[in-house]
């Protein structure tokens, strides 16, 4: 799909981190993406850092907006919901919808909010592997 097209808006997903300056941290982060490309390969999809760690915020969302992307979901990647979630990516989100009227974004709560990820959670700190 080309952004001229006058089709359903081409959807994508940023997942969203912290960032560190240990390479080995993004590594869970990159095999969520690895996951998404894998079982839903026509998914735009990419990764991105609040800070520390390339690519920010911006640039991932230029980078699928640049590829057609206008309905964006941002997937904090966090356990819970702390500064960054309450106050940062909303400024983060408030600076794209500014530079880019015509893309709208969806916000969903950090993924430790979600009853699936602390019943797996539970699950993991109780069971033998």
């Amino acid at each position: 799909m080309t952004p001229t097209d006058n089709t359903t808006p081409l959807q994508g997903v940023i997942l969203l981190g912290h960032g560190s300056r240990d390479p080995l941290w993004r590594a869970p982060l990159e095999a969520v993406l690895a996951r998404i490309q894998q079982t839903q390969p026509q998914l735009p999809c990419c990764c991105a850092y609040l800070e520390l760690t390339a690519p920010s915020f911006a640039e991932a969302a230029d980078q699928l907006i640049a590829q057609g992307v206008r309905q964006l979901r941002v997937t904090p990647m966090f356990l819970g919901t702390g500064k960054h979630a309450r106050e940062d990516i909303p400024r983060l989100v408030a600076d794209l919808r500014a530079r880019h009227p015509d893309v709208t974004v969806e916000v969903q709560d950090s993924v430790g909010e979600d009853a699936r990820v602390t019943a797996l959670l539970a699950r993991i700190a109780t069971e033998r592997p």
